[in-house]
């Protein structure tokens, strides 16, 4: 990782700042750029506008590390309603009535930690299993992201275990972990569905590349591989070059561009994620929602090192 984006997580992380940017005014437009809405309702009337272009969306309830069994089953109980609401959007119900067996257009994305996974492990697994079965019944799909080093292995082996009985849910891959290439090969092993992106935690050296053009490298040999053998694998990465090669790695090989999805952010580089869709790719969208946005945040910050500076500036202004 650079140090301007160490910087920028390291400085982000001080309370202070974070006050400060939670009631400043300077940055509300990029909190709303990067954010869809405090509440599920802003959520799904910014997906609806998404739909209606044909990208997709995966809806995320921002919020991490509940504090209590409490905390986390109110968490439960907000994605059982995301699924409920999911079932009322006017695209997944033109999907379900035309009998249509692909992949899901509005799918969710939830976190193990929000399911209580600090207060513990067959805690946290008997609430995802219960999310998965509302989700079965809706014929929907939910995605575990995946959090810091400190709970890959607990997630992974979470996630195998309970795909066994349900065939709807998946994970996500980071390719700057160093561990990545046995997890990539796992998740083709067991063709479940993943999500690949480059990471976005402060991470150490021993378990994580910090060189930009290694986690490139990575995520490229790891994006194609998960395309040849993968189960439809979903690319996630606004790196235009990257993306450039692998449509060109796609084409070659010709791989079938409906066997897989690239997948962005809500608010960054909506020119691509059109110029996708135009050009016959699935394009889904990771739209996060709630009042627990800051972690997301500091990390869409610290993505662009000038971020740094405008931080500066606004603590200064104040």
């Amino acid at each position: 990782m650079s140090l301007a984006r160490a910087l920028v997580i390291k400085t982000a992380a001080l309370p202070p700042v974070e006050a400060i940017v939670r009631k400043s005014f300077l940055f509300r437009p990029l909190v709303s750029r990067f954010i869809a809405g405090d509440d599920l309702e802003h959520a799904v009337e910014a997906s609806s506008h998404l739909l209606d272009e044909g990208i997709r969306i995966s809806l995320d309830y921002l919020g991490e590390n509940t504090k209590s069994e409490q905390e986390a089953l109110h968490a439960i109980a907000t994605y059982e309603r995301m699924l409920k609401e999911i079932d009322k959007e006017k695209h997944v119900r033109a999907f379900r009535e035309a009998g249509a067996q692909g992949i899901e257009p509005l799918n969710i994305s939830i976190k193990l930690t929000q399911c209580g996974l600090d207060q513990g492990q067959e805690f946290a697994e008997n609430n995802y299993r219960h999310v998965l079965r509302e989700a079965q019944t809706l014929q929907n799909f939910v995605r575990i992201d995946m959090e810091s080093s400190e709970y890959t292995e607990r997630t992974i082996d979470i996630v195998t275990r309970v795909h066994q009985e349900f065939k709807n849910t998946g994970t996500v891959l980071q390719s700057y972990l160093k561990r990545n290439d046995d997890d990539v090969d796992l998740m083709i092993e067991k063709q479940i569905r993943t999500r690949l992106v480059k990471g976005a935690y402060l991470e150490p050296d021993t378990v994580a590349f910090t060189d930009k053009a290694k986690v490139d490298e990575q995520y490229v040999a790891q994006a194609k591989r998960l395309l040849s053998k993968g189960f439809y694998p979903a690319l996630a990465t606004q790196d235009e070059g990257i993306i450039n090669e692998l449509v060109k790695y796609v084409k070659d090989e010709g791989i079938d561009k409906q066997s897989f999805e690239f997948q962005m952010l809500y608010g960054i580089r909506r020119d691509l994620q059109q110029g996708l869709t135009k050009d016959g790719f699935n394009v889904r969208v990771y739209v996060p929602f709630g009042d627990s946005w800051y972690p997301y945040f500091t990390r869409r910050l610290a993505e662009r090192p000038a971020n740094a500076l405008f931080i500066a500036k606004a603590m200064f202004r104040q």
